[in-house]
Protein backbone atom coordinates (compact mmCIF):
# COMPACT_ATOMS: atom_id res chain seq x y z
CA UNK A 1 0.00 0.00 0.00
CA UNK A 2 1.23 3.54 -0.74
CA UNK A 3 2.70 5.51 2.17
CA UNK A 4 0.63 8.67 2.42
CA UNK A 5 1.80 10.01 5.82
CA UNK A 6 5.04 10.26 7.75
CA UNK A 7 4.04 10.74 11.37
CA UNK A 8 6.19 12.03 14.20
CA UNK A 9 5.40 13.93 17.39
CA UNK A 10 4.40 17.57 17.65
CA UNK A 11 6.02 20.21 19.88
CA UNK A 12 9.75 20.76 20.17
CA UNK A 13 12.09 18.50 18.22
CA UNK A 14 15.37 16.68 18.59
CA UNK A 15 17.96 15.69 16.03
CA UNK A 16 16.78 12.09 15.78
CA UNK A 17 13.29 12.63 14.35
CA UNK A 18 14.56 15.55 12.25
CA UNK A 19 17.23 13.36 10.66
CA UNK A 20 14.76 10.48 10.32
CA UNK A 21 12.57 12.87 8.36
CA UNK A 22 15.47 13.56 5.99
CA UNK A 23 15.59 9.86 5.10
CA UNK A 24 11.86 9.30 4.86
CA UNK A 25 10.95 12.40 2.88
CA UNK A 26 13.42 11.43 0.16
CA UNK A 27 12.03 7.90 -0.05
CA UNK A 28 8.39 8.99 0.16
CA UNK A 29 8.33 12.48 -1.38
CA UNK A 30 4.57 12.42 -1.97
CA UNK A 31 3.74 11.57 1.64
CA UNK A 32 2.57 14.29 4.04
CA UNK A 33 4.82 14.90 7.03
CA UNK A 34 2.48 15.13 10.01
CA UNK A 35 3.58 16.21 13.50
CA UNK A 36 0.98 15.12 16.05
CA UNK A 37 0.33 13.19 19.23
CA UNK A 38 -3.22 12.31 18.24
CA UNK A 39 -3.80 8.65 19.15
CA UNK A 40 -5.60 8.05 15.90
CA UNK A 41 -2.52 9.07 13.92
CA UNK A 42 0.14 7.32 16.04
CA UNK A 43 -1.65 3.99 15.72
CA UNK A 44 0.01 1.78 13.06
CA UNK A 45 -1.59 1.55 9.65
CA UNK A 46 -0.37 0.35 6.25
CA UNK A 47 -0.45 3.86 4.82
CA UNK A 48 1.88 5.51 7.33
CA UNK A 49 5.30 5.36 8.95
CA UNK A 50 5.35 6.44 12.61
CA UNK A 51 8.62 7.41 14.28
CA UNK A 52 9.84 8.80 17.60
CA UNK A 53 6.32 8.49 18.98
CA UNK A 54 3.78 5.77 19.63
CA UNK A 55 5.48 3.76 22.35
CA UNK A 56 6.42 0.76 20.20
CA UNK A 57 9.00 -0.54 17.77
CA UNK A 58 7.79 -2.90 15.10
CA UNK A 59 9.38 -2.53 11.70
CA UNK A 60 6.75 -4.76 10.11
CA UNK A 61 4.01 -2.46 11.41
CA UNK A 62 6.09 0.61 10.38
CA UNK A 63 6.36 2.12 13.86
CA UNK A 64 9.78 3.21 15.11
CA UNK A 65 9.72 4.58 18.65
CA UNK A 66 12.47 4.09 21.24
CA UNK A 67 11.04 5.68 24.41
CA UNK A 68 9.28 2.55 25.69
CA UNK A 69 10.66 -0.07 28.03
CA UNK A 70 12.35 -2.27 27.12
CA UNK A 71 13.89 0.05 24.57
CA UNK A 72 15.37 -1.24 21.30
CA UNK A 73 19.11 -1.94 21.44
CA UNK A 74 21.79 -2.65 18.89
CA UNK A 75 23.51 -6.03 18.93
CA UNK A 76 26.28 -4.56 21.08
CA UNK A 77 23.76 -3.22 23.61
CA UNK A 78 23.93 0.44 22.61
CA UNK A 79 20.54 2.17 22.43
CA UNK A 80 18.77 3.21 19.27
CA UNK A 81 17.03 6.51 18.76
CA UNK A 82 14.39 6.83 16.07
CA UNK A 83 17.15 7.83 13.65
CA UNK A 84 19.03 4.59 14.18
CA UNK A 85 15.86 2.56 13.77
CA UNK A 86 14.90 4.36 10.58
CA UNK A 87 18.42 4.07 9.20
CA UNK A 88 18.55 0.34 9.92
CA UNK A 89 15.25 -0.19 8.10
CA UNK A 90 15.44 2.32 5.26
CA UNK A 91 19.08 3.40 5.01
CA UNK A 92 20.00 1.07 2.15
CA UNK A 93 16.99 2.22 0.15
CA UNK A 94 18.00 5.81 0.86
CA UNK A 95 21.53 5.18 -0.43
CA UNK A 96 20.12 3.66 -3.60
CA UNK A 97 17.91 6.72 -4.00
CA UNK A 98 21.08 8.81 -3.67
CA UNK A 99 22.54 6.86 -6.63
CA UNK A 100 25.15 5.07 -4.54
CA UNK A 101 26.43 2.09 -6.59
CA UNK A 102 24.95 -1.19 -5.40
CA UNK A 103 28.39 -2.64 -4.69
CA UNK A 104 29.09 0.16 -2.18
CA UNK A 105 25.71 0.31 -0.43
CA UNK A 106 26.44 -2.07 2.45
CA UNK A 107 29.84 -0.55 3.22
CA UNK A 108 28.55 3.03 3.18
CA UNK A 109 25.47 2.03 5.17
CA UNK A 110 27.70 0.62 7.92
CA UNK A 111 30.18 3.48 7.82
CA UNK A 112 27.47 6.13 8.06
CA UNK A 113 25.78 4.22 10.86
CA UNK A 114 28.97 4.07 12.94
CA UNK A 115 30.21 7.58 12.28
CA UNK A 116 27.01 9.64 12.02
CA UNK A 117 23.91 7.77 13.19
CA UNK A 118 25.29 6.14 16.33
CA UNK A 119 26.50 9.41 17.92
CA UNK A 120 23.04 10.91 17.40
CA UNK A 121 21.47 7.81 18.95
CA UNK A 122 23.73 7.96 22.00
CA UNK A 123 23.22 11.67 22.63
CA UNK A 124 19.45 11.39 22.26
CA UNK A 125 19.33 8.57 24.80
CA UNK A 126 21.62 10.30 27.28
CA UNK A 127 24.21 7.54 26.86
CA UNK A 128 26.83 10.22 26.17
CA UNK A 129 26.84 13.92 26.91
CA UNK A 130 27.94 16.52 24.39
CA UNK A 131 30.05 18.06 27.17
CA UNK A 132 32.45 15.16 26.57
CA UNK A 133 33.54 17.07 23.45
CA UNK A 134 35.01 19.64 25.85
CA UNK A 135 33.69 23.04 26.92
CA UNK A 136 34.87 24.73 23.73
CA UNK A 137 33.17 22.28 21.36
CA UNK A 138 30.19 20.91 23.27
CA UNK A 139 27.85 23.46 21.74
CA UNK A 140 29.12 22.73 18.24
CA UNK A 141 28.08 19.07 17.95
CA UNK A 142 25.52 18.33 15.25
CA UNK A 143 22.64 17.37 17.59
CA UNK A 144 23.06 20.60 19.54
CA UNK A 145 23.29 22.72 16.42
CA UNK A 146 20.18 21.17 14.88
CA UNK A 147 18.21 21.56 18.09
CA UNK A 148 19.26 25.21 18.28
CA UNK A 149 16.88 25.72 15.35
CA UNK A 150 13.89 25.10 17.61
CA UNK A 151 11.66 27.99 18.58
CA UNK A 152 12.63 30.02 21.63
CA UNK A 153 10.72 29.32 24.83
CA UNK A 154 8.39 32.32 24.67
CA UNK A 155 7.38 32.01 21.01
CA UNK A 156 3.93 30.52 21.46
CA UNK A 157 2.46 31.65 18.17
CA UNK A 158 0.29 29.05 16.50
CA UNK A 159 2.32 26.63 14.36
CA UNK A 160 5.69 27.97 15.55
CA UNK A 161 7.12 24.53 16.37
CA UNK A 162 6.02 23.06 13.05
CA UNK A 163 7.45 25.99 11.10
CA UNK A 164 10.76 25.66 12.94
CA UNK A 165 10.85 21.92 12.21
CA UNK A 166 10.21 22.41 8.50
CA UNK A 167 12.81 25.20 8.34
CA UNK A 168 15.36 22.93 10.05
CA UNK A 169 14.68 20.00 7.72
CA UNK A 170 16.68 21.28 4.71
CA UNK A 171 19.56 22.17 7.04
CA UNK A 172 19.64 18.61 8.37
CA UNK A 173 19.27 17.26 4.83
CA UNK A 174 22.33 19.20 3.70
CA UNK A 175 24.49 17.55 6.37
CA UNK A 176 23.23 14.03 5.66
CA UNK A 177 23.52 14.29 1.89
CA UNK A 178 26.97 15.89 2.05
CA UNK A 179 28.21 13.04 4.23
CA UNK A 180 26.79 10.43 1.88
CA UNK A 181 28.22 12.14 -1.20
CA UNK A 182 31.66 12.30 0.40
CA UNK A 183 31.57 8.64 1.39
CA UNK A 184 30.45 7.63 -2.09
CA UNK A 185 33.22 9.76 -3.57
CA UNK A 186 35.82 8.01 -1.43
CA UNK A 187 34.70 4.67 -2.83
CA UNK A 188 34.91 6.03 -6.38
CA UNK A 189 38.38 7.33 -5.60
CA UNK A 190 39.40 3.95 -4.21
CA UNK A 191 38.40 2.25 -7.47
CA UNK A 192 40.49 4.75 -9.44
CA UNK A 193 43.46 4.37 -7.09
CA UNK A 194 43.32 0.58 -7.37
CA UNK A 195 43.46 0.84 -11.16
CA UNK A 196 46.41 3.25 -10.93
CA UNK A 197 48.25 0.94 -8.54
CA UNK A 198 47.85 -1.92 -10.98
CA UNK A 199 49.15 0.29 -13.78
CA UNK A 200 52.15 1.37 -11.65
CA UNK A 201 53.31 -2.20 -11.17
CA UNK A 202 56.52 -2.17 -9.15
CA UNK A 203 57.09 1.52 -9.81
CA UNK A 204 57.45 3.89 -6.88
CA UNK A 205 55.17 6.64 -8.17
CA UNK A 206 51.37 6.51 -8.29
CA UNK A 207 50.07 8.37 -11.36
CA UNK A 208 46.50 9.61 -10.81
CA UNK A 209 44.23 11.33 -13.34
CA UNK A 210 43.19 14.02 -10.82
CA UNK A 211 43.54 14.98 -7.18
CA UNK A 212 41.62 12.56 -4.94
CA UNK A 213 41.86 10.74 -1.59
CA UNK A 214 44.40 8.00 -2.25
CA UNK A 215 45.93 6.70 0.97
CA UNK A 216 43.05 4.36 1.88
CA UNK A 217 43.36 2.65 -1.48
CA UNK A 218 47.14 2.43 -1.20
CA UNK A 219 46.86 0.82 2.22
CA UNK A 220 44.05 -1.52 1.16
CA UNK A 221 46.17 -2.73 -1.75
CA UNK A 222 49.17 -3.07 0.59
CA UNK A 223 51.17 -1.13 -1.98
CA UNK A 224 54.03 -0.49 0.42
CA UNK A 225 56.47 0.11 -2.42
CA UNK A 226 54.82 3.37 -3.45
CA UNK A 227 56.57 6.53 -2.23
CA UNK A 228 55.04 9.45 -4.13
CA UNK A 229 51.92 10.49 -6.05
CA UNK A 230 51.55 12.71 -9.09
CA UNK A 231 48.39 14.23 -10.54
CA UNK A 232 47.30 17.28 -12.56
CA UNK A 233 46.03 20.39 -10.77
CA UNK A 234 44.58 22.91 -13.15
CA UNK A 235 47.31 23.66 -15.71
CA UNK A 236 50.05 22.44 -13.36
CA UNK A 237 51.09 19.04 -12.00
CA UNK A 238 51.74 18.15 -8.37
CA UNK A 239 54.09 15.71 -6.71
CA UNK A 240 53.00 14.70 -3.21
CA UNK A 241 54.16 12.41 -0.47
CA UNK A 242 52.23 9.56 1.19
CA UNK A 243 51.62 9.91 4.93
CA UNK A 244 52.14 6.81 7.05
CA UNK A 245 48.98 7.34 9.15
CA UNK A 246 45.98 9.52 9.96
CA UNK A 247 47.44 10.90 13.17
CA UNK A 248 50.86 11.90 11.90
CA UNK A 249 52.51 14.12 9.31
CA UNK A 250 55.36 11.65 8.82
CA UNK A 251 55.69 10.37 5.26
CA UNK A 252 56.96 7.22 3.62
CA UNK A 253 59.54 9.51 2.03
CA UNK A 254 60.04 13.28 1.96
CA UNK A 255 60.88 15.38 -1.06
CA UNK A 256 64.56 16.36 -1.34
CA UNK A 257 65.79 18.70 1.37
CA UNK A 258 67.55 20.85 -1.22
CA UNK A 259 64.15 21.79 -2.71
CA UNK A 260 62.50 22.96 0.50
CA UNK A 261 60.87 26.39 0.22
CA UNK A 262 62.19 27.12 -3.27
CA UNK A 263 60.23 28.49 -6.24
CA UNK A 264 60.67 29.02 -9.97
CA UNK A 265 64.27 29.66 -11.09
CA UNK A 266 65.72 28.76 -7.69
CA UNK A 267 63.90 25.42 -7.69
CA UNK A 268 64.84 24.76 -11.31
CA UNK A 269 68.48 25.32 -10.39
CA UNK A 270 68.33 23.13 -7.29
CA UNK A 271 66.48 20.28 -8.97
CA UNK A 272 67.88 20.54 -12.48
CA UNK A 273 64.31 20.31 -13.82
CA UNK A 274 63.05 22.96 -16.23
CA UNK A 275 59.47 23.74 -15.32
CA UNK A 276 59.81 23.11 -11.57
CA UNK A 277 57.72 25.83 -9.89
CA UNK A 278 57.37 25.29 -6.15
CA UNK A 279 58.28 23.02 -3.25
CA UNK A 280 56.70 23.46 0.16
CA UNK A 281 59.09 24.07 3.01
CA UNK A 282 57.59 20.98 4.69
CA UNK A 283 58.72 18.88 1.68
CA UNK A 284 55.35 17.16 1.23
CA UNK A 285 54.25 18.78 -2.05
CA UNK A 286 55.91 20.19 -5.13
CA UNK A 287 54.49 21.70 -8.31
CA UNK A 288 55.67 21.69 -11.91
CA UNK A 289 54.27 23.25 -15.06
CA UNK A 290 54.05 20.01 -17.07
CA UNK A 291 53.68 16.27 -16.74
CA UNK A 292 57.19 15.71 -18.11
CA UNK A 293 58.64 18.08 -15.51
CA UNK A 294 56.81 16.51 -12.59
CA UNK A 295 57.85 13.02 -13.71
CA UNK A 296 61.48 14.14 -13.71
CA UNK A 297 61.05 15.60 -10.22
CA UNK A 298 59.44 12.34 -9.05
CA UNK A 299 62.32 10.32 -10.48
CA UNK A 300 64.82 12.46 -8.59
CA UNK A 301 62.80 12.25 -5.36
CA UNK A 302 62.58 8.45 -5.61
CA UNK A 303 66.30 8.10 -6.30
CA UNK A 304 67.18 10.25 -3.27
CA UNK A 305 64.70 8.46 -1.03
CA UNK A 306 66.16 5.06 -1.92
CA UNK A 307 69.78 6.18 -1.66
Amino acid sequence: MTITHLVTHSGGFHADELLSSVILTRLFPEAELLRTRDKAWITPSEDRIIYDVGGDFDATAQIFDHHQRPNPLREDGQPYSSFGLIWAQYGRDYLSAMDVPEKDVDAIHGSFDRGFVLPVDLVDNGAVNTSEAGPLFSGMTLPVLLESLKTVFDDRTEGADDRAFMAALPVARAFVEAQIRRKAAKFRAEDMVMAAIEAAGEGRVLDLPMGMPFRAGVEKAEADHLLFVIHPRGEDWTLTTIRIGDDTFDNRADLPAAWAGLTDADLEAASGVTGAKFCHNGRFIAVANSRDAVLKMAEIAVKEALA
